[in-house]
């Protein structure tokens, strides 16, 4: 039946896929490039306030071109959560998310289930490498229960975990600060439209990891009583 329909009409039809394809996508990067949008996926979790305030950590990249700041509400106290921060890494607890996407670049990461005692003596100085063969992430603030700080050996990028308790129990926010320099247009379009949305995907599954299993053997948090 295909070879019966004329080879002009088969490379008209392949056009006009071609075209209306090219069409959703260019939808795509100017929808995921927009201001709205682009700040709710650098903000997901994370309230007007804890986005806009400055937090330890900060100097460390004081002029970054990306600013992200998620977070997540924790039913355990700040105790329960800091152990599975402080394993995090390649070769070490993973990060608690999509491993086989990270391991598809040779990142090593395999999500621990359990605290792990050998990876808990985490201090600044630190060097944890990103993969065999990755960068180094050195820890520049290990204030336990409270700051866990990374920068990247070439400056350009400070990953930073805030633990604060409130009646909920802990909320945990992420915070990366990244230096692009003076990308080419092409390549600032490639970050806003694929790596940021992509960061989301997998931060979003990082954070609500970490609060699984926080959660998961912490006692409950008693909720305050209402004042009469």
């Amino acid at each position: 039946m295909v070879n019966d329909v004329p080879a002009g009409m088969r490379r008209a039809v392949r056009g006009t896929v071609l075209w209306r394809g090219l069409g959703v996508a260019a939808l795509l990067v100017v929808a995921a490039c927009s201001p709205p949008v682009r700040r709710r996926c650098l903000t997901y979790g994370a309230t007007a306030e804890e986005a806009a305030a400055a937090l330890p950590g900060d100097d460390l990249l004081p002029r970054p071109d990306v600013v992200s700041t998620r977070a997540v509400t924790i039913g355990a106290a700040a105790s329960a959560v800091w152990p599975w921060l402080v394993q995090m890494g390649s070769g070490r607890g993973g990060a608690y998310t999509y491993d086989w996407i990270e391991n598809l670049f040779g990142l090593d990461m395999h999500s621990a289930d359990e605290i792990l005692p050998q990876f808990q003596r985490l201090a600044a100085g630190d060097v944890l490498p990103l993969g065999p063969d990755g960068p180094g992430m050195r820890v520049e603030i290990c204030d336990p229960e409270t700051t866990l700080a990374f920068r990247s050996d070439d400056g350009r990028w400070v990953w930073t975990f805030h633990v604060r308790t409130n009646e909920q129990g802990t909320r945990l926010i992420s915070r990366n600060r990244i230096a692009s320099g003076a990308a080419p247009w092409l390549r600032r379009v490639i970050q806003r439209a694929v790596i940021e949305p992509g960061s989301l995907i997998m931060e979003r599954r990082m954070l609500r990891g970490i609060r699984d299993r926080a959660e998961r053997g912490a006692a409950p948090v008693p909720v305050p009583a209402r004042s009469s």
